[in-house]
Order: C-alpha cells, then structure tokens, then sequence
C-alpha cells in the first residue's frame, strides 16, 4: 500500500515499512538511521505515484492488518456505521487518539477501508489506534453491552449531548454521511445523543460532530 507525508513516515513503525520514494534529502538520515530501503527520486515520479500533498516522501508500507473484537483494550469504543469518505474516517481517527478512545471498529462491509487518503489525514494517528473489523455491527453492540458498556448513538432526535450523564464504559456510534445510523444499530443502542441545531442547515459533517461527541464524551 502506497501512503505519504511527513507525518505518516515519522509515526509509522519503521518495521512496517517496505521502501521509500523521496525527493527531499532531509529525510535520509530519519531513513538511513532506521534501515529503511528507499531511492531518491525526482518529484514527478511522486506525483505519478500517489494524488495529494505527498511532501516530497511516498512509502510503500504493508497492508493494514485489522484488529478484531478479542483485541479491545480501552473503555471508550467508537463505531463507524458504514462511513463511506476517508477523510471523514482520518479525521476521526485523529480525534479519537488525542482524547484517548483507542478502539475503533467499522463494519467489513459497505465501509471506507484504511487507505492513503485515511493515513493521510490521520497525521499518522492511525498508528496509535486499533481498527477493528467486523461482519456485523449489531452483533458487536450486543455483545459489547453483555461486556459492560453503554452504547450511545449520536443522530438528529435524540437528548441534547451534554444533558447526559455518561457511563465509565461506553460506546459512540457515528452514522455515515449520507444515511446516518442504521434503524437496528439504533435500537440496539442504550442513548440516542443529538446536538442542537441553531442555524437553517440541520446537520453537522461526520468528522465534525464526531469530535464534538468525543471530546463531551471524554470528559466525563
């Protein structure tokens, strides 16, 4: 799998890396330091590479391997209910490792998977987080509440946010962006949690209300 940036090379386990295309000289010693194969060639074979922002750095890595539900380790479980944009899912990814929810789990199918685009805009968080894959999101809500947590689903009709009183053990469900959460996921969920709308437009994007979410959520 082809990724890029600056980031993602200096958060990526050097072990995880295949080889390196670089344009810029400044990375060889970071390179050369950690045994990393690479070849210093000319930007336009960077741009043939990849599309986007590479910063002078493309990095052949292997291919994701995802976690399943025996790896979870963290008290705060975030669930993507078919998300489908990988900048949405970086930028989650992102949120969820600074406030600390470390166990992500997305569905195997009709899902955006881990690619460069989610790497990328990651900022290499994705290195500190375990996404987890499964066959069916309701089947692992149910067996997450047998475990303890308390799932909350985040959609338009529900209680406002920062009315709730949150559980040490919880769960949050963000819907994909154009459907949102699915009917079973909801009814399978403990809370649905909305955040009031002021304005004319009545929904937020994923990423947005999803850090919303996460950081009320983190807090308690």
């Amino acid at each position: 799998m082809l990724v890029y940036g600056k980031n993602v090379l200096y958060e990526t386990e050097p072990s995880k890396i295949k080889k390196v295309y670089t344009s810029r000289k400044d990375y060889l010693p970071y390179l050369q330091e950690h045994n990393i194969k690479y070849d210093l060639v000319t930007t336009n074979i960077l741009d043939a590479k990849v599309k986007g922002n590479h910063q002078g750095i493309v990095i052949d890595m292997l291919d994701y391997k995802y976690y399943t539900m025996d790896d979870i380790d963290s008290d705060f479980i975030v669930i993507l209910d078919h998300l489908t944009d990988p900048h949405n899912m970086g930028a989650i990814i992102r949120t969820c490792e600074c406030i600390g929810a470390t166990n992500i789990i997305i569905p195997k199918d009709r899902s955006v998977l881990v690619n460069d685009t989610v790497f990328k805009t990651s900022a290499g968080a994705i290195n500190n987080v375990k996404i987890i894959m499964v066959a069916n999101l309701n089947n692992a809500i149910l067996k997450l509440k047998k475990d303890g947590y308390f799932v909350y689903c985040a959609d338009m009709d529900g209680t406002n946010y920062k009315e709730v009183d949150y559980a040490a053990k919880k769960v949050l469900v963000i819907g994909s962006e154009g459907e949102g959460v699915s009917k079973l996921v909801k009814e399978n969920s403990d809370v649905i949690i909305s955040l009031p709308m002021y304005g004319k437009i009545n929904s937020l994007n994923a990423s947005v209300s999803a850090g919303i979410f996460l950081y009320e959520m983190g807090k308690r």
